[in-house]
């Protein structure tokens, strides 16, 4: 679609932290992200399970709902969906087109996220959208969706990525998720470090530490891979696996209880719930299993559930990391849950690693090591060698993202 490659283009202007190139478009368009209620949602992982628990319980209790999430898998109209549906192609150029006149008209200079959040916000005011469930892009403070004055603000897990855009330390990447902190805005949060709780403490007095308020218990269901949840002495059953998916659902459910949606509502809401690419079981023989992993936190967070069902003999990884992720200790949380991996890489994607790079990484921490420079390619290989049961294809979402549409040469994405 040639409008897309006219949004990409905007890519060329680098990531610019700051809110003012997206605040005079909202004026020009009269301020849409004013017409409809707000959840705002930061962190490193979990933004999406969530926004996805959110999404589908809103639905269910009978409101019209926008989410607006990044980076997309397979195709851009992925980030920005009305009721559970992708914006149309003809949407986002009509859109698009009604943004680049006001670029034109007031001289600036906005970055691809700034244009991308300003289509939405207008796209969603059309729509007359009852809640808007925002995932923040990056960071927080000086991240494009933080111009809203939302009804209530999320934290999930707080973690290392993008340290050149956050800061190094943990600290200094609470400060920037806790940006989206707002005077008079509930903040719930699901965290478990002292140090970065008292970050939000420190911005408002009207916090809610969900895991510190809730009687609950996590329990993993590994023959259907589902998480069962007992809180507040009812029992769900939520379709994404992990203990740090039971984590993410407690949040969501905080908030839906402060919103005052019903029990019955959250549970039957619950069997609609799909996250793609996020631990998605897509075949028993052998087993495959797609996650994104595409930071030290989220490969912590694999290895659980990985080892959780298999031992580390009969896993394999596929993987292909972005040069700006730290490769060197995803590998090695991979290396815990397997002993061989496959080398692949994304044909067409600038930030991809190749084969040759990801090797000199690899070979700290595994014997068996191939490089296969196609996708298809490696799980056929994988697939053939002897006592493998379990095939992970991780470690960037573009990865899963190729994977899902055949290994073509997908479009430029941004994470």
């Amino acid at each position: 679609m040639k409008i897309l490659d006219k949004l990409y283009s905007y890519t060329t202007k680098g990531i610019k932290l700051g809110l003012l190139n997206i605040e005079i478009i909202l004026s020009e368009l009269d301020n849409p992200d004013k017409n409809y209620k707000i959840i705002h949602i930061a962190g490193t992982n979990g933004k999406g399970s969530v926004a996805t628990i959110l999404e589908n319980v809103l639905l269910e209790n009978g409101y019209n709902v926008g989410k607006y999430t990044s980076p997309h898998l397979v195709k851009f109209n992925e980030r920005i969906a009305y009721n559970r549906k992708e914006i149309s192609d003809n949407d986002l150029e009509k859109y698009f087109l009604k943004i680049e006149k006001i670029i034109m008209k007031r001289d600036i200079e906005p970055s691809f996220f700034d244009i991308t959040t300003a289509i939405m916000f207008d796209y969603f005011s059309d729509k007359n959208i009852d809640y808007l469930v925002l995932e923040t892009g990056l960071g927080g403070k000086y991240d494009s969706t933080n111009v809203v004055q939302p009804e209530v603000t999320a934290i999930t897990n707080i973690s290392h990525d993008h340290s050149d855009y956050l800061g190094d330390t943990l600290l200094e990447i609470a400060e920037e998720k806790a940006g989206i902190i707002k005077k008079n805005v509930p903040v719930f949060y699901s965290i478990k470090k002292e140090e970065i709780k008292d970050v939000i403490k420190s911005k408002t007095e009207n916090e809610y530490d969900v895991l510190l308020n809730h009687h609950y218990e996590i329990k993993l269901n590994n023959d259907d891979f589902k998480t069962e949840i007992k809180i507040d002495n009812e029992e769900y059953k939520l379709p994404l696996y992990g203990k740090f998916q039971g984590e993410n659902f407690i949040l969501a459910y905080s908030i839906l209880k402060y919103l005052k949606i019903e029990n019955k509502v959250i549970k039957s809401a619950l069997k609609n719930i799909k996250w793609s690419g996020r631990f998605e079981l897509i075949s028993k023989d052998p087993y495959i299993f797609l996650d994104g992993a595409h930071n030290v936190d989220a490969a912590k967070k694999l290895k659980e559930n990985i080892l959780s069902k298999f031992s580390k003999e009969e896993v394999l990884v596929i993987t292909s990391i972005l040069k700006d992720k730290d490769t060197e200790n995803i590998l090695k949380e991979f290396s815990k849950f397997s002993n061989t991996i496959i080398c692949t890489e994304l044909k067409g994607n600038l930030r991809s690693q190749t084969t040759e790079e990801l090797k000199k990484y690899a070979k700290n921490f595994y014997n068996k090591i191939y490089e296969i420079k196609e996708i298809k390619d490696a799980v056929k290989k994988a697939k053939s060698i002897e006592n493998i049961n379990a095939i992970i294809i991780a470690g960037s979402l573009y990865l899963v993202g190729r994977f899902k549409e055949g290994d073509k040469n997908g479009e430029k994405t941004e994470e």
